[in-house]
């Protein structure tokens, strides 16, 4: 049984080919401007990985902010879903799970199933965002991938002010202007993220283990400065890029459903 998971967001797309619930294929790309023009480029490339066509898929799901414009999915499925149920598959012993994407943040609370809980989301405001630190990283003038680096180089973190991104822009510039360090401002914008996150996960009733999905779980500044914060360990994971957990879980929801499909 093949299955497969295409997850939308507004800076990456994702997608993840599984047979009989074993990835075989897997490929993030840089999100174009339609949500469908990203769907197809990205499971494109995932199939031909796999040396298959999108015929031989027997179901696919859709999630991500542009779930409701992919052409070939069946189902459209909330990433808050597929995201708990890609990271219990993926750490089995995980209960809660903090997911940053470009434009929103979320914390779930999920059982041993992978079902929600409980969850919080924060989808107003790009200062707890990827697109946060993006915007960031490109006005101190270092790469997203390098920006998490510069914490553990920093003598004297500043404190971000401002939590909104437009305020805070302007800070950084004015930080850069005096002379600070750059190590010191990443450090400090890595530590306003880490604080926000904080937030939203004491908000649902944390539980061990932790882990985080999406891409800003490979800033290692946020992840320490979060760690030291909720004052607990989290959990990585190793089996694929933490962006790819949404398209993930999306592959196992097909998965389930074909299952489902093919008992009634």
């Amino acid at each position: 049984m093949i299955t497969a998971g295409c997850d939308v967001g507004s800076l990456t797309s994702k997608a993840i080919i599984m047979n009989d619930n074993r990835i075989v294929a897997q490929e993030l790309i840089r999100s174009q401007i339609k949500p469908a023009e990203s769907a197809v480029a990205v499971m494109e490339c995932a199939l031909q990985k796999a040396g298959l066509t999108i015929q031989d898929i027997n179901f696919c799901v859709g999630t991500g902010y542009g779930r409701d414009k992919i052409p070939f999915v069946q189902e459209a499925v909330s990433e808050i879903t597929c995201h708990a149920m890609g990271a219990r598959w993926l750490l089995p012993t995980v209960k809660t799970v903090i997911d940053i994407g470009g434009q929103d943040c979320k914390a779930m609370r999920i059982d041993k199933d992978g079902k929600i809980v409980k969850f919080i989301t924060n989808d107003k405001c790009a200062s707890g965002t990827g697109r946060f630190l993006e915007v960031m990283a490109r006005i101190i003038g270092v790469s997203l991938d390098d920006l998490g680096g510069l914490s553990a180089r920093a003598k004297a973190p500043i404190t971000m002010a401002n939590a909104c991104t437009v305020w805070a822009q302007a800070d950084v510039i004015q930080h850069l202007n005096d002379g600070i360090a750059a190590e010191d401002i990443g450090a400090g914008i890595n530590n306003a993220m880490a604080s926000r996150m904080a937030v939203l996960a004491n908000n649902i009733g944390l539980e061990r283990d932790l882990c985080m999905t999406g891409g800003v779980a490979k800033n290692v500044g946020v992840v320490a400065a979060l760690e030291k914060l909720l004052g607990m360990t989290i959990k990585r994971i190793k089996k694929v890029d933490p962006q790819l957990v949404g398209a993930v879980g999306a592959a196992l929801i097909a998965a389930d459903k074909c299952e489902r499909s093919a008992a009634s």
